[in-house]
């Protein structure tokens, strides 16, 4: 009878070995592969519209927050709801703050954003002009100069008053310029009414004796903080705490309004009276994304369709379904 080599013996329990690690091995694998690795960093904008991420960029409450993982905060400053839409769809930030009709625009046009979180409720527009001017009303607007930045809420607030006086937007012409630009221009009296944005128009209020000649806090829409969708789909815990920090901040605000003036003054290098202005006009009571959100857009969106902003096939209901998401906020606000 041949007998069986003792090398061979050892090397066929050196297989069994290795197999019993392997199977070890994979099973271990497969119990941890549920767990959620976290991103390297994390992208946050800022911006003087939302008093909210600049009381989170002052107190470091988000580097707080990460620092333990070893997750770097990256900070850029959004001049506008525009400006922060470009940033999404470039992936230069993962979080970006706007007004809720200028995502909705941006949706429309293949935006990967969806909204988590109501940063505030704002009156932060308003159709603004010099007190010499002679406008007093929508109507008054017919050949004049008007001074917007497309794309934002002032833009879009504009083009709802223009409609609501059945003015067509081709009556007005309209500047297309960056609202701090906007307002300059205005004092200057380059243009004949701006759609202001908050400091900007508080400012001009205080400094300028400026005219809010139309006010409809109805048309302004929300302020919208957005997450790209591929962050939140691989990181749903992290979009979870990062509004954690955000309500942090907000909560801050509510309990500390003459800080948070000073603080917003600080950041925007405006005068602490401009701040108080712009904090006056924010509510900051509603976080949670909810039915009030999507009427308002709705209503932007028709509006919207009939200025040939948005493709008139598109279906806004949809769009705004698909945009606004309320389930982290739900989850994570008690």
């Amino acid at each position: 009878m041949k007998r069986i080599a003792l090398i061979d013996v050892r090397s066929f329990l050196a297989i069994i070995l290795v197999g019993i690690v392997l199977v070890i091995a994979v099973g271990c694998s497969s119990d941890t592969s549920g767990e959620e690795t976290g991103p390297e960093e994390i992208r946050l904008d800022y911006a003087y519209y939302s008093p909210t991420s600049l009381v989170l960029k002052k107190f470091g409450w988000a580097e707080e927050e990460f620092e333990e993982e070893g997750i770097e905060i990256e900070w850029a400053l959004s001049q506008g709801s525009n400006k922060a839409l470009e940033f999404l769809n470039s992936d230069s930030v993962d979080f970006g703050s706007t007004a809720g009709a200028a995502a909705l625009i941006s949706k429309s046009n293949g935006s990967p954003i969806q909204n988590v979180y109501i940063y505030s409720k704002p009156e932060w527009t308003a159709l603004v002009t010099n007190p010499d001017s002679g406008i007093e009303t929508v109507a008054d607007l017919k050949g004049k100069k008007v001074a917007a930045t497309i794309g934002t809420d002032p833009y879009i607030f504009l083009l709802r008053s223009l409609a609501a006086e059945n003015i067509d937007p081709s009556e007005v012409e309209i500047i297309n310029l960056q609202h701090g630009d906007g307002a300059s221009s205005l004092a200057s009296g380059q243009v004949d009414a701006w759609a202001g944005l908050d400091p900007h128009m508080a400012r001009l209020e205080i400094e300028a004796d400026a005219a809010l000649f139309y006010r409809n806090a109805d048309f302004n829409t929300y302020g919208f903080l957005n997450v790209r969708n591929e962050f939140a789909e691989n990181y749903p815990d992290y979009v979870n705490r990062v509004i954690k920090v955000y309500e942090k901040a907000r909560n801050w605000i509510i309990d500390n309004p003459e800080e948070a003036a000073e603080l917003l003054a600080e950041e925007a290098e405006i005068d602490v009276e401009v701040a108080k202005i712009q904090l006056e006009r924010n509510d900051f009571s509603n976080p949670i994304p909810g039915d009030v959100h999507v009427e308002a857009l709705i209503e932007s969106g028709v509006i919207l369709q009939d200025g040939e902003v948005i493709d008139a096939d598109a279906n806004i209901e949809e769009l705004t379904n698909e945009l606004i998401n309320p389930s982290f906020a739900e989850e994570t606000i008690e």
